[in-house]
């Protein structure tokens, strides 16, 4: 049922989400994108949030669409033009709002992450992926060129390597994926879970308020050229730097003790 496609548990201001629908691979069907779109603005209104993880169910972390619903809509009378428009729309929009959701995602990937799969790993501001995960963008094995995956592998990978995953097929195994930048941290299968944990704890750990402001700069500053990159995340750095939160801490650092951050 679709009130259950989504598992959420929240434990000291982390929140996992859980893809559940393992018979599909965690498919992003109809139903799930728009589940993971209202779970992602449920935490984006969010301040008791601080890090979010993201998952899936079973043996896989994500598959991309699902290709039985797509071929399904063809039955129309417009051959699923309507369909195919709205569901690469929507899935669009979902994929956008975990770069502009506050609060840091880290991705925890097992098993593969294909097609809009790798897409969504890609669109999280981090990945920590078993050893033995795969990443594709492998759409063009069935003939559908993977270009709304494109867009978010093309900003972690250089071009080169996206260029060879979307026409050749290929997968990257996981230490293949960190070297080129899809990935941050690997760990063994039996280990993924607490790898991902311990990096969500960390960021947990800073200054809420600090990791926020940084995240929308971070975004926010990419693609600019130089002069106006700067002058953007100077302007954030005054703001950050007048906070109450952050004077205590500059001072905690100095005087060498805890910061008492409010």
């Amino acid at each position: 049922m679709t009130e259950d496609l989504i598992q959420r548990q929240d434990e000291g201001g982390i929140a996992t989400l859980t893809l559940n629908s393992p018979h599909s691979l965690n498919a992003l069907s109809v139903a799930m994108i728009a589940r993971i779109t209202a779970e992602l603005d449920r935490l984006a209104a969010d301040r008791s949030t601080r890090v979010v993880i993201l998952r899936g169910a079973g043996r896989a972390f994500c598959a991309g669409h699902d290709l039985k619903e797509m071929q399904a809509a063809r039955e129309t009378a417009d051959r699923g033009a309507a369909f195919f428009r709205q569901l690469f729309e929507d899935c669009a929009a979902m994929m956008q709002r975990l770069p502009l959701l506050p609060q840091p995602v880290i991705a925890e990937v097992q098993g593969i992450a294909t097609a809009a799969g790798c897409q969504l790993a890609a669109s999280c501001d981090m990945v920590v992926a078993a050893e033995d995960a795969r990443f594709g963008v492998n759409g063009v094995n069935i003939g559908l060129f993977c270009s709304t995956p494109m867009v978010a592998l093309t900003r972690k990978v250089p071009p080169a390597v996206a260029f060879e995953m979307l026409t050749t097929g290929e997968f990257l195994p996981a230490p293949r994926a960190r070297e080129v930048g899809l990935v941050n941290r690997t760990a063994p299968v039996a280990e993924l879970s607490a790898t991902t944990r311990a990096l969500a704890e960390t960021l947990a750990s800073k200054l809420t308020a600090a990791v926020k402001i940084g995240k929308r700069s971070f975004y926010d500053q990419m693609g600019l050229p130089l002069d106006q990159a700067y002058a953007l995340t100077g302007a954030a750095m005054v703001e950050n730097m007048l906070w109450r939160d952050t004077d205590e801490g500059i001072r905690a650092f100095l005087e060498k003790r805890k910061p008492d951050w409010a």
